[in-house]
């Protein structure tokens, strides 16, 4: 009989152009050689262009699906990406309470075309359901305002606002720097102690309470970077869930998304996706 490969449900929104969400989630997880589910919370319109539309599911239909996955398969670590509404994190904070594995939660507001993808009073909810829950928290520069309230322009502010997004009770928080000028800096901070199987089964093993870890980066010139934050997110939930610690696993998350940039292509007339099998592609 085959080993049952390392297990990683994505709770998120369908994007219909392929590039981003539940789409992003399965194709990086199976570029990674874990196995990946899923709980859809939204339905989105979207190709290169933008965000045409998106429907919310049914907070029943997001419910049936979790307890589906958790009930039967199991999981050894969660993604979260986009939520939609302040109600669906609720049921989705509930369930999630009740799963001792690493939980990734990627704060999506906003499409790369800049498109609102939540409602009213959701990030808030994030804050106080959510982040308590969250193993790692990754937000953009764009998101840790949203969080924070703080204008990012440098890595002291990076840094400042990982603070202040860890006072909401993350184990870590990983600030992505890719939109300041210069050279990309993601800062990872981590918030608190250790949680045990429940906040990530040892992930912070070794690291004391407030210790950074810089992961300095290259620039690569390209427009094609539909994705890149589920992408980023799901790769860390997935070496997490093979056992990797937390600085490890954002450190092989990274060169993994720093790859399928580089390799992003155009697709329709706007802004293409990364490219999830680059490494698929360069065996042949």
């Amino acid at each position: 009989m085959n080993a049952t490969p390392p297990r990683v449900l994505a709770i998120a929104g369908s994007d219909s152009g392929g590039g981003a969400g539940i789409q992003a989630d399965l194709k990086t997880m199976l570029a990674l050689g874990v196995h990946g589910m899923t709980a859809i919370t939204a339905v989105t319109a979207q190709n290169s262009l933008g965000v045409q539309g998106y429907w919310e599911l049914p907070a029943q239909a997001v419910l049936a699906q979790l307890d589906s996955v958790l009930s039967d398969i199991g999981v050894q670590a969660v993604k979260t990406g986009m939520l939609a509404s302040a109600e669906l994190v609720g049921v989705i904070a509930d369930s999630l309470a009740q799963v001792a594995v690493p939980v990734v939660v990627d704060p999506v507001a906003v499409s790369k075309h800049g498109d609102s993808l939540l409602a009213g009073g959701t990030l808030d909810a994030v804050k106080s359901r959510l982040l308590p829950l969250a193993t790692v928290v990754t937000p953009n520069l764009y998101e840790a305002n949203l969080l924070t309230g703080l204008t990012i322009t440098d890595e002291n502010d990076m840094l400042t606002a990982a603070k202040q997004i860890a006072a909401f009770g993350p184990e870590w928080v990983l600030v992505k720097g890719g939109h300041l000028p210069g050279n990309p800096v993601d800062l990872l901070y981590h918030a608190g102690e250790e949680r045990g199987a429940g906040g990530g089964g040892g992930a912070g093993a070794g690291v004391r309470s407030g210790a950074v870890i810089r992961f300095p980066g290259r620039r690569i010139v390209s427009r094609h970077t539909h994705g890149t934050g589920c992408t980023l997110a799901s790769a860390i939930a997935s070496y997490l869930a093979m056992g990797a610690t937390v600085p490890a696993a954002v450190e092989a998350a990274k060169e993994y998304v720093t790859g399928a940039i580089d390799g992003g292509f155009p697709l329709g007339a706007g802004i293409g996706p990364v490219d999830h099998g680059w490494r698929l592609r360069q065996l042949v």
